[in-house]
């Protein structure tokens, strides 16, 4: 019988990603080249695939900055790169628009310029990732946790990608993630569904004073539904459902990646239960049955989600190697049918400290261990407090199934007026009124759902 351990981030496997697209060269007299030195034609704004390109990747070569690439319904076998500033790839059907990776290709898109957008479409079936947004790169090509040649970065090599969005893709069958933003800041993932990653759903990470906003979406069937690594100082999570995985949600600190600790991102209004699914692949240390892991993350308020269902945990605490976990808020949350509501699983050497509990307007939490958590009033806490690794349920880990036989997602709601002309991303994410966002149900965004609550 496989038994449930103590969250904790795991090593990660690097993925070579490849070459990025190459300027055009010009002329030796510095014009642009040509026949008789005439100029060439300006690129187009719009352009459309099959019609005016054949492929997605020709299309994003073609297109000037800030236009848009409008891509019909199809199945397109290719890895896609935008590399030009301010494109939207944008799918008209997003159910039938597919970008298929066919089990063999390493990713779906790969945004890596300032202002990209990806809408309204499915990428699926891709090696390791099926969206990456990211400025990181090498010489051939850009790189993040996944991908060959990938080392811890250089803040000043690598300045962060500035304003992305991903909105209503369809992430499924991804061996690695489903949507990925990796040192990119000023950016939103709404409206979006992922399922069948081995490592999470949708992932967040390596940024500081982010300001990334993750609303809207349904993560499921994944080894974790959303992880953040290390992105920290205005990260909001809110009104997603993040339900039938292995592990609802992490909030990790990782010495793997740069801008150690993760800490302030305000987790509110999800539905995070019923972690317990056995058609998703394994987690790499076998977590299971947890709502939301916090392992080394500092001063994250969560309020207002209902944790439930989860049998190891609601909430499991622990260290980062010697990052401990610490000032974490807890508010108005409603906990029930947890194994425990709120566990502490931290190594003495590096206890937690700080934690503190403010149930009211919410349900719980009721259970505990060490019960002192439960004595941890907001806004003053108690610690430190001494973790203990034992009296948490033992649980049977169903053994992990491949990202490629993991059950299709149901049909997604497309964006309306997907032929709209998009405006430019601004330089800031509007965030959303944070009180708008009460205490879920259990029925959270349940028609886009293949899992029940």
């Amino acid at each position: 019988m496989h038994r449930s351990r103590p969250l904790v981030r795991r090593l990660i496997l690097p993925v070579v990603l490849a070459g990025v697209l190459l300027a055009g060269c010009g002329s030796p007299d510095g014009e642009p080249s040509g026949s008789l030195g005439t100029s060439a034609a300006p690129a187009p704004a719009v352009v459309r695939v099959p019609e005016e390109a054949p492929t997605i990747t020709e299309a994003v070569e073609r297109v000037a900055e800030g236009g848009l690439v409008l891509v019909g319904p199809g199945v397109y076998e290719e890895e896609v790169r935008i590399t030009t500033p301010d494109v939207t790839l944008r799918g008209l059907d997003r159910n039938d628009t597919v970008i298929d990776g066919g089990g063999t290709r390493s990713f779906g898109v790969v945004g890596a310029a300032d202002g990209v957008r990806v809408e309204n479409l499915t990428v699926r079936s891709a090696l390791f990732y099926g969206v990456l947004v990211t400025s990181v790169h090498g010489e051939d090509g850009p790189l993040a946790h996944g991908g060959p040649g990938y080392s811890r970065l250089d803040p000043e090599e690598f300045p962060p990608l500035e304003r992305f969005a991903v909105s209503h893709v369809t992430a499924s069958n991804n061996g690695l993630y489903g949507i990925y933003a990796f040192n990119a800041r000023h950016g939103s993932i709404t409206d979006s569904y992922a399922s069948g990653s081995a490592d999470s759903g949708i992932y967040v990470g390596q940024c500081e004073e982010c300001d990334v906003l993750v609303t809207g979406n349904v993560a499921e069937r994944n080894a974790v539904g959303f992880e953040n690594a290390n992105a920290s100082d205005s990260v909001v999570v809110a009104g997603n459902r993040f339900s039938g995985n292995r592990i609802g949600m992490t909030l990790l600190s990782s010495y793997q990646e740069a801008f150690t600790p993760q800490r302030a991102n305000t987790v509110v209004g999800n539905l995070v239960a019923d972690n317990t699914s056995a058609e998703s692949p394994a987690h790499a240390l076998g977590g299971f049955g947890i709502g939301v892991g916090i392992t080394g993350g500092q001063a994250n308020e969560l309020a207002r989600n209902r944790i439930t269902g989860n049998p190891v945990a609601g909430v499991q605490l622990g260290n980062a190697e010697d990052i401990a976990a610490q000032d974490n808020r807890f508010v108005a949350n409603a906990f029930g049918s947890n194994g425990v509501d709120l566990h502490d699983t931290s190594a003495q050497r590096t206890p937690s400290s700080g934690t503190c509990v403010d149930p009211a307007g919410g349900e719980g939490p009721a259970t505990a261990l060490p019960s002192a958590l439960l004595e941890a009033t907001c806004p003053d806490g108690t610690g430190p407090l001494v973790g203990v690794t034992d009296g948490a349920p033992a649980v049977e880990v169903p053994p992990g199934t491949s990202f490629l036989d993991v059950p299709a997602p149901p049909e997604q709601p497309s964006m309306p007026d997907p032929e709209e002309a998009p405006e430019r991303l601004p330089a800031t994410v509007e965030l959303p009124d944070l009180a708008g966002f009460p205490l879920p149900g259990p029925d959270l965004l349940a028609d886009r759902a293949g899992t029940a609550a």
